[in-house]
């Protein structure tokens, strides 16, 4: 009886004592554990370089709104797409001020067209007064020279007077030519005022016609119209992230803002931006298959075009860790009408081959403090091995450290064994780590 209880008293208590240690004692790694790996392979390495863009055309121009002093309503604003042809009318203004300003130009025009006509009749009037004037006292001087030659014949008084006579008559006649001088020289000079005048009102005129002319934004070429953002819609109110209206008619706009721009027609390009690794990988005039976003099913060739030789750096508030990239673009051999500019693309670029390049999956490389590795397969364990990397697509790495056939993994082997937090290794080189 003792017996038969005893035994199932030792029985729990050997379970007891192998959960307690199932529990006390931490797992240990398995070695046996599967990690997908790679062998290094040997062979010819395309270097194709993918890229996006957006297509541009080959020449734009804006369209600002005039300088007239004032803000200016929009009556009319073609939508963003648009086909135009030159000449055509973008955007349209409300005329209505300087219409006003036209005819009080012209107002004032016509004013001073009277005013020169009345000076000029007035001055013809007084010349014609003068003549006559001029003609009797000439007349009057000459009868008192007649009256003075027979002074002999007569007594000393009246000898007297008719010399005083004569002497008056020669006043009257100098005095009367020094007056018509200078009422002539007055009317021109007056007449020279009143025709300022009218030049001015004229000038006046042309300038109305002229500002109201500029309120009709004409296409300066066949093409595209894109409308701008209207950045007065928020009443000067920016904040990140804010999505702006483009301009539409109705809208006020101060003079000088640019409302649109006019992209040619006929000739079409593609800009992007390749990082700099890629970059070394390009030269001008390699051929490049572009699909367009909205285009779907269908690739358009094109050959590399400028390359920029100044790397541009990220802005601060970009999340990609790709600090230094390099514009670029790309010129079709023939324009689809159907691309539209500001569409967005992309692109693989046919680069060189690397004959008996060493290669592994991008994914197998991996940084840590600024060095370059991969995780040998040693036995059953894995080391970390530095290595170069001379190449890289987006897919595969050629290095320099390994010889073909080696074996590598695919993902970090210690990061099954790093508690979580504990600072295991760097990203893996094919995530996006840094190049």
């Amino acid at each position: 009886m003792k017996r038969r209880l005893v035994w199932p008293l030792v029985i729990l208590g050997v379970i007891g004592a192998g959960v307690a240690i199932a529990i006390a004692v931490p797992s240990l790694p398995d070695r046996s554990t599967a990690v997908p790996t790679a062998r290094v392979t040997k062979g010819p390495m395309k270097l194709s370089v993918n890229a996006t863009g957006e297509l541009r055309a080959g020449r734009s121009m804006t369209l600002v709104a005039p300088a007239v002093g004032g803000m200016l309503r929009a009556v009319q604003v073609l939508a963003t797409g648009t086909n135009v042809k030159s000449g055509e009318d973008v955007v349209e203004f409300d005329p209505a001020d300087q219409q006003f300003a036209l005819n009080q130009a012209k107002t004032e025009v016509a004013e001073a067209e009277q005013e020169v006509a009345k000076m000029k009749a007035d001055a013809a009037v007084q010349a014609a007064q003068d003549q006559v004037a001029l003609l009797t006292a000439r007349y009057d001087v000459r009868r008192a020279e007649l009256d003075a030659l027979g002074n002999e014949f007569v007594g000393a008084i009246e000898a007297q007077k008719n010399q005083l006579s004569l002497e008056e008559a020669k006043r009257r006649l100098a005095q009367l030519e020094e007056d018509m001088k200078s009422r002539s020289a007055t009317s021109q000079a007056s007449l020279a005022v009143a025709e300022e005048k009218h030049n001015k009102a004229t000038l006046a005129v042309q300038r109305a016609q002229s500002v109201i002319e500029s309120l009709q934004l004409k296409a300066p070429m066949d093409g595209i119209v894109m409308i701008k953002e209207n950045r007065d819609a928020a009443g000067n109110m920016m904040m990140w992230g804010m999505a702006l209206p483009e301009y539409r008619t109705g809208d006020s706009v101060w003079p000088g803002r640019p409302i649109a721009d006019v992209m040619e027609g006929g000739r079409m390009e593609l800009r992007g931006k390749v990082d700099e690794n890629d970059r070394a990988n390009l030269t001008e005039g390699q051929l490049a298959l572009v699909e367009i976003d909205g285009l779907a099913g269908e690739s358009f060739k094109a050959k590399v075009g400028a390359l920029s030789a100044q790397a541009k750096r990220a802005d601060w508030m970009e999340t990609s860790v790709i600090a230094r990239q390099f514009d670029i673009s790309f010129q079709f051999d023939t324009v689809d009408p159907r691309m539209k500019a500001g569409a967005s693309a992309r692109v693989t670029i046919a680069g060189k081959e690397i004959a008996d390049a060493l290669t592994v999956p991008r994914q197998a490389v991996f940084r840590k403090n600024g060095k370059t590795y991969v995780f040998v397969r040693i036995g059953d364990r894995f080391e970390e091995r530095e290595v170069k990397v001379v190449q890289r697509t987006e897919s595969r790495a050629a290095l320099e450290g390994l010889g073909e056939g080696t074996e590598v993994a695919l993902i970090d082997p210690t990061a099954a064994r790093t508690p979580t937090g504990s600072g295991g290794t760097g990203p893996m080189l094919g995530s996006g780590a840094s190049k």
